[in-house]
């Protein structure tokens, strides 16, 4: 067995509410993400985003790490790692320094987007992302990238990401307990955005919906930049939730009959399909029209999509008066766990009153009979970051793998984001 960092490989580590997901990745010369290790465990101790009980995570990274190691032959030593949460912040800053050399080099570029992104957050918030949007030169805007060009003064906006310190703190804590480094935090909901948009779809305007367990990751892109990130506390589970107390039946047992039999649109559902529903306490199980399942299934899922659209709104209103282009004309795109349901296509259009469709991750090659489902996205797109902001220079791995190292590579960000 040898070392990933031998092999030189990438590993994405998904925490989620339900599930612990691993996949290792082979950069290939061409630029592909080749995935040749994938592990997977039931996650115990996580909820909506947060830690609640640190041994119960330690034992589920550990299993999907076990099984992603055997699976790739290789020794796990570092991973990419998600957040998410309903401590995710975003906000827009503007920054704007002369151009030194009348011509706009990296260094000027570097300068104002430090400029942008040093303004004072709340101190038990701490910057995740720094992401460029775009850049004006003297009276020029909308500039994607600025390098080369003349001028004498340089604008930038830029959009920042952040996260409360603990929450960060706590699941970093859970990972090293597995005698594991963490390269790198992401967001979950732009690391799904990295794996199941297109170029297209983010410079027409789109959402991205990360729907897992416990909580629903947005982020919305117009003109190819990102422009709003957040997260709403709700998610599948709630569904499940609704099954059980509807039908009297354990948890466990709704959520398999939910991933098997449900629809999230009852006027689908055949007549006469019926489902087995067990009972508690010994009692005999008993059977029910499927029919009346998609009924318990339809509101809750227009309820946590109406949820999704209420933000859409605000957030629109707020790109408008901004004088940024707001419309969505790729319309939703959802992903996660809880987006394979059956109807859900069709639920989400009536209440979008937009096209939508379900985000497969994209752009990967190797095991892809195993990850090229949505509930993979956030852990595929981690790999993707993982390849972006590393380019496997011995001498500068370390200082790549550190957070202040990444921001000191801006430039690769760039030649990434536009």
């Amino acid at each position: 067995m040898t070392k990933a960092a031998d092999k030189k490989l990438i590993v994405g580590l998904d925490i989620g509410t339900s599930k612990v997901s691993a996949l290792v990745g082979e950069v290939l010369p061409d630029g592909e993400v080749n995935v040749i290790g994938e592990g997977s465990s039931p996650s115990g101790g996580m909820d909506k985003g947060g830690v609640n009980d640190l041994e119960s995570v330690v034992k589920s990274v550990q299993g999907a790490i076990y099984k992603a190691e055997l699976m790739a032959d290789c020794q796990i030593s570092s991973v990419f790692l998600s957040l998410s949460g309903k401590h995710i912040r975003c906000q827009t800053e503007e920054g704007m320094v002369p151009i030194s050399d009348k011509e706009v080099t990296q260094d000027d570029v570097d300068n104002v987007i430090h400029t942008a992104k040093s303004v004072k957050i709340s101190d038990e918030h701490k910057v995740l992302h720094v992401i460029p949007q775009e850049f004006a030169i003297d009276y020029q805007e909308g500039i994607k990238n600025p390098v080369g060009l003349s001028g004498v003064r340089m604008e930038a906006s830029v959009h920042l990401i952040t996260c409360h310190n603990d929450m960060a703190r706590n699941i970093v804590k859970a990972v090293e307990r597995c005698d594991l480094k963490v390269d790198q935090l992401i967001f979950s909901g732009l690391a799904a955005s990295h794996a199941v948009l297109t170029p297209d779809e983010r410079e027409l305007g789109v959402c991205v919906v990360d729907i897992g367990g416990g909580t629903m990751d947005i982020a919305v892109w117009t003109g190819g930049a990102l422009r709003h990130a957040a997260v709403i506390p709700y998610a599948g589970n709630v569904v499940t939730s609704d099954i059980a107390y509807a039908f009297g039946t354990p948890l466990g047992d709704a959520e398999e009959i939910k991933v098997k039999y449900g629809c999230a649109l009852s006027e689908l559902v055949s007549k006469d399909a019926k489902v087995d529903v067990p009972s508690v306490g010994g009692r005999p199980s008993r059977s029910l029209q499927s029919q009346t399942l998609a009924e318990v299934i339809e509101p809750r899922y227009s309820e946590l999509l109406g949820l999704v659209n209420q933000k859409l709104i605000e957030v629109q209103e707020q790109l408008r008066n901004a004088g940024v282009k707001h419309q969505l004309a790729a319309g939703i795109v959802l992903t996660g766990g809880a987006a394979q349901m059956e109807g859900l296509v069709e639920c989400a259009e009536r209440v979008f009153s937009n096209q939508v469709r379900v985000g497969l991750p994209l752009n990967v090659t190797g095991l892809t009979e195993h990850v090229q489902f949505p509930h993979y996205a956030t852990a595929v797109g981690l790999l993707h970051y993982g390849k972006d902001s590393q380019t496997f220079d011995d001498s500068e791995i370390e200082q790549k793998r550190s957070v202040s190292g990444f921001f000191s590579k801006l430039s690769g960000w760039l030649r990434k984001e536009f």
